[in-house]
């Protein structure tokens, strides 16, 4: 499976970038491969950052037909390592100040035919941060898709960042070798509409967080969806079947 993630930058510059079309846009390319019908692994490069992750999707339940198991349970994680040079992480550079991690288990439910809904608690992790900011967080996530026809749904997601007391450990935090936490990430905010084919899914959509990885999402996201934050996007994904 072969997936383009594409965003441009936000509206909130009205005509004069073209509502975020000629902004610099955030582009992923990533490769993934079921090993399984319950395992699958990828890889990916992000132009921001220059992010390098390597992920991993473990289905652990799947919703029956009977209604005996009545949700898909799956756990998704990555592990990504920031590839800028050395002088983006500050003095005391050390190789681990690379890496981030971001973990999740979704819990889905189709409804029927038409509606399909899941939640999905997260944490997303980096092992250092620019000032200000706090270096993990809990999250909770919320999506849903609405067939309109066999090939056509209107799909949403809503990502939601947890501050939660005692969650920071000191000794990771900011590049100045602070703790305070200044900056607290935004939710992201997404819809969109989907088209598939056997082979093919094409997502364009309305969303908030110009990240991709969601540990970035989780931890940095600034934009305000309805303060001129939002920005358009598409995903392109392409799958091969042996």
């Amino acid at each position: 499976e072969m997936i383009i993630h594409h965003r441009f930058g936000t509206t909130g510059n009205g005509s004069s970038d073209l509502w975020g079309i000629y902004a610099p846009s955030n582009i992923r390319l990533g490769f993934n491969y079921s090993v399984t019908d319950f395992f699958q692994v990828g890889i990916g490069t992000t132009k921001f950052k220059k992010f390098q992750d390597l992920t991993y999707k473990v289905a652990l339940l799947q919703q029956t037909r009977s209604g005996r198991v009545p949700v898909s349970v799956t756990f998704f994680g990555d592990i990504a390592i920031d590839a800028r040079e050395e002088a983006a992480f500050g003095s005391q550079y050390e190789f681990a100040h690379r890496i981030s991690y971001f973990n999740q288990i979704i819990i889905a439910r189709k409804i029927n035919e038409m509606f399909s809904v899941q939640v999905a608690p997260s944490f997303a992790h980096f092992n250092i941060v620019e000032e200000g900011y706090q270096n993990r967080y809990v999250g909770i996530s919320f999506a849903g898709r609405a067939k309109i026809s066999p090939q056509t749904s209107i799909v949403f997601n809503y990502d939601q960042p947890l501050e939660i007391d005692g969650l920071l450990i000191k000794g990771a935090a900011g590049l100045d070798g602070t703790f305070e936490n200044t900056t607290m990430p935004k939710p992201n905010i997404g819809i969109g509409i989907e088209i598939s084919t056997s082979t093919h899914a094409f997502h364009i959509y309305a969303g908030s967080a110009q990240g991709i990885l969601p540990q970035e999402i989780m931890v940095f996201n600034q934009n305000d969806f309805f303060d001129g934050g939002m920005l358009f996007g598409f995903n392109l994904t392409r799958l091969w079947n042996w």
